[in-house]
């Protein structure tokens, strides 16, 4: 894995975390499986992040000199889904439900970030 964070300084001076951390839009996921014999061939390691979508807008536009850049296309939308599928399972070990549980999604976060003590009840 290869990430970033970023970080800020409150209104005391404190270091703090201002942004999302370790997913694939933040990280870089490889899978380790692939890593030696693709390697060994001079290929990347299979990536199961949004760098295929990155790569397909440097190919496609100019995303820094573009105040407009072209729709990606459906099947780069759903093999982006499908790769942030398999990285959720990969992680949590968990099949991914979609729809989830039948709930706004606001009361769905909160509960999500409740559930994990990221704050309090």
């Amino acid at each position: 894995m290869d990430t970033k964070y970023e970080m800020g300084r409150d209104a005391d001076g404190q270091i703090i975390l201002i942004d999302e951390i370790h997913t694939p839009d933040s990280s870089r996921y490889w899978l380790a499986s692939s890593y030696t014999e693709r390697f060994e061939s001079g290929l990347a390691p299979v990536m199961i992040d949004k760098e295929v979508l990155r790569n397909w807008y440097n190919k496609n536009s100019d995303p820094y000199k573009q105040e407009i850049l072209p729709e990606a296309p459906d099947d780069l939308k759903i093999l982006l889904s499908q790769r942030y599928i398999q990285l959720y399972e990969l992680i949590t070990g968990q099949n991914f439900i979609y729809p989830p549980e039948d709930m706004p999604i606001k009361q769905r976060l909160l509960s999500n970030i409740t559930n994990c003590k990221l704050i309090p009840k």
